[in-house]
């Protein structure tokens, strides 16, 4: 069963539940109210280890949450859509009874929907005020913004994301109502949740396989003083392995030379791909040389080991030696879970494409990957003098490597880069 962590205002949290009641089978939900937006923090920071996934009531506490845990990977939230303004809305147009021409807004940057909802409406549109605020929100802020363009004369009502906010203005006789989720939202949110924990669950069916290896192991073993140091050293290496295969409830396995498996379950070992990173900082900064990763997923240990040992394979062609992944469709990511994180595939089914690239002697994989480092660096075009610097290439390969692309017509040069200095000037490439 996964336990799902419910983060919200309490009224919130009781809708929430009272609907999430069809998946009590396959989810245990963990109320967590807070009164005060603050509260959040202390709350993920508590729970967070017991919890498979969070569900927030809002973009709010959402965000906030993320920024602590630097990473959206476990969460999802109701988001804030035209349906909750246009609900709060017209609960203000019945309280009046006319259209109310003059309003107040307070929204969250990231979500700011009013203006957009206004513009669709096909009506006379309101003349209003938006306050927008970020996640370090002051909610009197909030309120004085209200209360002084009421005092001015210049709206006819306010809509707040914070109960507290409506609560104060209508205390001081203004028509306010918090812009709040729909039902309908929450179910979407739900059934989103509910596939994320499918996949949760096919992951953790899925089998892991960790390859680590300590390169140039036997130059260490040479530099060592006595053979009880090299022992001190391949104790000290274990420890931190075993403590790794510990946290993702793995097996851990020698195999010589400087080379250890861990084999766990998919789901373990990519919500732990932090760990192992400062696990391999450790072992390297141990060992005094550079530690290469590889990472298969498979169907069957035997899949999973295969896929690991070409994932360490293609770590060990790197400079940095990064943590390489290898999925059992053939998909590589490359440094999981940092900023520099790049996924791209080795096979291609397009028939066209595989006889282009065997003409112009190009693997899938170079392709899929130069493709891949263009698109996450947004670029239209591009030298190859900027495409070495990500490929980790000498220029000169990646200029033959570009070269058979336009021959076989994946690319085409479109002019040149000038420079003041002498010296030839770089060709500029785009893809085709």
């Amino acid at each position: 069963m996964y336990k799902i962590g419910l983060v919200g205002l309490k009224t919130s949290v009781e809708i929430i539940l009272n609907l999430a009641e069809e998946y009590k089978h396959e989810m245990e939900f963990f109320p967590f109210p807070y009164e005060n937006i603050e509260e959040v923090e202390s709350i993920v920071k508590k729970h967070d280890q017991n919890m498979h996934t969070w569900l927030f009531s809002g973009p709010l506490p959402y965000e906030i949450a993320k920024e602590i845990l630097g990473t959206d990977k476990k969460m999802v939230n109701v988001p804030a859509t035209e349906s909750g303004f246009y609900r709060s809305f017209i609960e203000l147009i019945y309280e009046h009874g006319k259209i109310i021409e003059k309003l107040s807004i307070d929204t969250m940057h990231l979500n700011n929907i009013s203006e957009e909802a206004l513009s669709q409406l096909n009506i006379k549109t309101p003349k209003f005020y938006t306050k927008v605020f970020d996640l370090d929100v002051d909610t009197n802020e909030l309120q004085q913004f209200h209360l002084d363009l009421w005092n001015q004369g210049k709206t006819d009502g306010a809509l707040s994301c914070f109960p507290s906010v409506c609560e104060a203005l209508r205390e001081k006789g203004i028509p306010a109502y918090r812009m709040s989720m729909s039902t309908m939202e929450i179910r979407q949110t739900l059934r989103i949740l509910a596939e994320k924990v499918k996949a949760s669950y096919f992951k953790d069916t899925q089998i892991g396989v960790e390859i680590i290896e300590v390169e140039f192991f036997s130059k260490v073993a040479e530099e060592m003083k006595t053979p009880y140091h090299l022992q001190y050293l391949e104790l000290r290496l274990k420890e931190m392995l075993i403590q790794l295969t510990e946290k993702i409830n793995g097996s851990f396995s020698e195999k010589g030379n400087g080379r250890y498996m861990i084999i766990s379950s998919r789901g373990a070992l990519e919500r732990e791909i932090n760990t192992l990173e400062a696990t391999v900082q450790k072992l390297a900064f141990e060992a005094d040389t550079t530690v290469a990763v590889g990472i298969g997923f498979g169907e069957t240990a035997y899949s999973a080991e295969i896929n690991a040992y070409r994932a360490i394979h293609h770590s060990k062609e790197m400079k940095k030696r990064e943590i390489v992944i290898v999925q059992d469709d053939g998909k590589i990511v490359e440094s999981p879970g940092n900023k520099e994180e790049l996924q791209y595939s080795s096979r291609t089914q397009n028939e066209i494409l595989i006889e282009k690239l065997k003409k112009g002697n190009i693997s899938v994989k170079t392709y899929k990957k130069i493709l891949a480092i263009i698109q996450k660096m947004g670029w239209n075009d591009f030298t190859t003098k900027d495409l070495a610097t990500q490929l980790e290439m000498t220029e000169r390969n990646v200029r033959r490597i570009v070269a058979d692309m336009c021959e076989v017509e994946l690319a085409q040069s479109i002019g040149q880069e000038a420079y003041s200095t002498r010296g030839r000037p770089s060709k500029i490439y785009r893809l085709l």
